[in-house]
């Protein structure tokens, strides 16, 4: 078994909604049919028992190694603690050649279960060994240091049920949810409204302090300093046990509590100085630790936190103690996991020190034996959920200290007896103020009630209602839709929106172009959505895209499909016929919201049959309203659009709008009827969204397929009295809607300059020019700069030979450039002539033939 190509679909795709590694796997014939290969089956689970049932593809019995080996990447995820369900294999065309699709929760986690799984099936082919127990070992320990840690990730999956799209920016927990202008961001527990000064504040303790001091929020008195002869001093002037901390430390680091004898103090100053150059010490406040977690100006949850800690049994050493502590389940080594495992380091047996013990001691039966001075989570403690506890007077002072150090999120750090009495009434107080708290001791506590705080923070970002979605257009089909995308981009942009596109030209941002080349991918999708001045996006989804990587986003609001013809790259990625495409092409259908729509065209049987697998509404468009499913779709009250002698209609049920095609310049009243097409499946996506028809009527008119607003797009140009006629068309069913727009010209003569694309079926190339021999009089064939496989003068064969059997070409040229053939054609012209030129190299070809018309005034 070969494993020739692994890719990483990013996105929904071909085969699910799921991210998923897809791969292509050569079986040779012994492997195809694991039945026929003796105690394979048996060897295979005898190493990997919950490999589950190997099933076969859908309606065939047949299971080949490449089931396995998808079942057993799927598995080996599954068995690790992976949220993972899906995997599918598929039977190429090529026999023996199959596409094994297996989902993953992260691409790093799903390729090294892949790699594994390879292992494990070669291994049971081989008969020999495969370590399980280190390969779901290796699974668990990456998948627990790339996933999101508990804080983020419970406010993504709160993102998740309110619908918001997310997408993570880092490794780390940075992570944007909503698109476009309508995007906030976080790191952890920070916000886009976090203020960075508010955290400088919270980092700077005895500032703190004194602002919380001033609002009348009662904290243990104490200052800063530098060095061990003032810790002593400032100890003696509080009179009593103190507290040691570094001025700017998290996470209980170099803390030390109820301390009051010099040597202790000492120490405790030493350890702090390690992390900050300066040190607080302050009143020890007796009792519990408590965390307040207060959002914007709500208290959502309170813990009492407990430090690590060992009961003894009379029986175990302290060591023993902690080992079994952690031997618990619960308990991880970083944050993934709702608790920490008890670290015996310098601290711990400093704490013990202070204790007269040791790591070797053993404890009395129920002696309490404590292991640090601080109850944090990250360093073993545990918590208990109090939040129901609170009173009303010490949630008044802890959201009153968050108001204060001006945090959207904060972590208040209460000493007191009991949360359910004021603060004053017992002697207690605020210690601190955290930025960026952890969430963990709320979202599963040690004991007690979880609480749902990554909904609470999602709620302070987003209204009820408000899913931080823009509006999303993704067009697709074989032609017409960089020209759809352009003019609903058009639609949008002249309602006074900040439109994001993308096309086979580049990345535009508000008009402005931010990157060039073909963007029609999942990538250039995400950049634009990832922009803050985006309102509103339109993008253009190419075959090769979803291929390759799935869409760049989750679902659209609006889905074009504007045909599916024989030309667009069959035969590559093993598309090879028009329904394999029109698989790849419906894709953004089946991933149109439910309150969104799909606008299809009614006329091409491939993309009409895609309504059935739209989850929203269905908007088709025709040339022809008594075409049977443009008529039913009506009779049913749905909605759809149509031309009607010198107008397009829009029409549901009684309603009806006319749109004059004398005033849609890009059609010519109605002559080009490719634009036509074209211009109804805009009217269909601007009506989906909600555009007001006036707004629509005016864009529509405004809107010129020149060679600035539409480029390569059937951009005129007269020469000499001459017309010319410039367009990227490169496939047949482009050009024939070419020579009918064509057809609707006069012209004395006509000529055609054409090369064609090397990376398309020879049957594509030699259609084109046997389409065109029959409509010109003279075709000049080029070879273009990039032939895409081909050797030199391969391509212009296949098109010579398209033109053995033309009606109407007398005169062919054969040219090396594509400027050089555009300039032969041109030489020939006289006033009254009509030339298309199909051109390759768009921008350069528009910038030479616009240079050669403006030569000639």
């Amino acid at each position: 078994m070969d494993v020739s190509r692994i890719r990483a679909l990013r996105g929904p795709n071909l085969w699910s909604r799921h991210t998923a590694i897809e791969a292509i796997v050569s079986c040779p014939e012994n492997e195809r049919v694991i039945d026929d290969m003796p105690g394979f089956e048996l060897r295979l689970r005898a190493r990997f028992p919950q490999i589950g049932f190997l099933e076969p593809d859908g309606g065939k019995q047949v299971v080949s190694m490449a089931h396995a080996l998808a079942a057993a990447a799927l598995a080996l995820q599954s068995q690790a603690g992976c949220p993972v369900t899906f995997s599918r294999t598929v039977s190429t065309v090529e026999t023996g050649i199959y596409q094994v699709v297996v989902e993953y929760s992260e691409e790093e986690v799903g390729r090294l279960a892949f790699d594994l799984a390879l292992e494990l099936v070669r291994a049971a082919q081989a008969d020999t060994p495969f370590d399980l127990t280190g390969a779901l070992a290796r699974i668990r320990e990456l998948d627990e240091d790339v996933r999101l840690g508990p804080s983020t990730g419970s406010i993504v999956n709160a993102a998740i049920k309110r619908g918001i799209p997310y997408r993570r920016l880092t490794q780390g927990s940075m992570v944007q949810f909503g698109w476009g202008s309508r995007q906030k961001r976080i790191q952890a527990a920070e916000t886009s409204n976090t203020s960075a000064i508010a955290e400088s504040i919270a980092q700077d303790k005895d500032l703190t302090k004194m602002l919380l001091h001033a609002a009348g929020v009662p904290v243990p008195n104490g200052r800063v300093v530098e060095t061990v002869e003032d810790a002593l001093k400032a100890a003696e002037e509080i009179g009593s046990a103190v507290v040691i901390k570094p001025l700017d430390g998290n996470q209980g680091k170099g803390v030390a509590v109820n301390i009051s004898t010099p040597e202790q103090i000492t120490r405790a100053f030493n350890n702090a100085a390690l992390i900050s150059d300066e040190v607080i010490v302050e009143r020890y406040l007796p009792g519990h630790d408590f965390r307040l977690l207060v959002i914007g100006k709500t208290l959502v949850a309170a813990a009492r936190r407990d430090p690590p800690q060992v009961i003894g049994d009379g029986v175990h050493t302290i060591r023993q103690l902690i080992d079994q502590v952690n031997a618990d389940p619960l308990r991880g080594d970083g944050h993934a996991t709702s608790l920490t495992k008890i670290r015996l380091d310098d601290i711990a047996l400093s704490v013990l020190s202070g204790q007269n013990l040791d790591p070797e001691a053993i404890p009395a039966q129920g002696v309490r034996v404590v292991l640090r001075n601080n109850a944090n989570l990250s360093t073993g403690g545990t918590a208990t959920d109090v939040t129901d506890d609170v009173h009303p007077d010490v949630a008044a002072r802890a959201i009153a200290a968050a108001q204060m150090v001006g945090l959207d999120i904060c972590g208040v750090d209460v000493v007191c007896n009991s949360v359910h009495m004021s603060l004053e009434e017992q002697g207690g107080g605020i210690v601190e103020v955290n930025a960026a708290p952890g969430l963990r001791m709320h979202l599963s506590p040690s004991y007690g009630k979880a609480r749902d705080v990554g909904e609470a923070i999602i709620s302070t970002m987003y209204e009820d209602g408000d899913d931080g979605r823009i509006p999303v257009v993704a067009v697709a089909g074989t032609n017409g839709k960089t020209t759809t995308v352009r003019l609903i981009t058009h639609l949008l942009a002249k309602t006074g929106l900040r439109v994001g596109m993308t096309n086979t030209d580049g990345v535009y941002i508000d008009g402005q172009r931010t990157d060039t080349g073909d963007c029609s991918g999942p990538r250039s999708a995400r950049n634009v959505l990832f922009h803050p001045d985006v309102d509103a996006a339109v993008l253009e989804t190419a075959r090769g895209g979803v291929l390759r990587e799935g869409l760049g986003f989750d679902r659209c609001a609006v889905a074009v499909v504007t045909n599916i013809g024989m030309g667009d790259h069959l035969d590559l990625s093993y598309i090879s016929t028009v329904e394999d495409l029109a698989v790849v092409k419906r894709v953004i259908v089946e991933n149109v919201a439910p309150t969104g729509t799909a606008v299809l065209n009614a006329a091409d049987p491939m993309v009409s049959k895609m309504a059935a697998s739209c989850p929203g509404s269905v908007t088709f468009f025709a040339l022809d309203p008594t075409h049977p499913i443009m008529a039913t779709h009506r009779a049913q009250g749905h909605r759809i659009v149509y031309q009607d002698g010198d107008a397009i209609v829009a029409a549901q049920g009684t309603f009806e709008k006319r749109l004059k095609l004398s005033g849609i310049p890009l059609t010519r009243s109605g002559a080009i009827g490719f634009q036509v097409e074209n211009v109804m499946a805009s009217v269909g996506a601007a009506w989906a969204l909600n555009l007001d028809w006036e707004q629509i009527t005016g864009a529509l008119a405004s809107f010129i397929s020149d060679s600035g607003t539409a480029p390569g797009r059937f951009n005129l140009f007269d020469y000499k009295g001459a017309t010319l006629i410039a367009d990227y068309g490169h496939n047949p069913d482009a050009i024939q809607a070419l020579i009918k727009a064509v057809d609707s010209m006069p012209a004395n003569r006509r000529s055609v300059v054409i090369s064609g694309a090397g990376d398309r079926r020879d049957v594509d190339i030699t259609r084109q020019t046997e389409l065109l021999g029959d409509a010109f009089d003279e075709v000049v064939l080029y070879q273009d700069q990039c032939q895409r496989g081909r050797e030199d003068g391969e391509v212009i064969a296949l098109l010579r030979q398209g033109l053995g059997g033309a009606k109407r070409t007398k005169d062919v040229k054969e040219i090396n450039g594509e400027f050089v053939a555009i300039d032969t054609a041109l030489a020939t012209l006289q006033p009254g002539d009509l030339c298309l030129i199909l051109i390759d190299q768009v921008e350069e070809a528009l910038a030479h033939i616009d240079r050669r018309v403006k030569e000639s005034a």
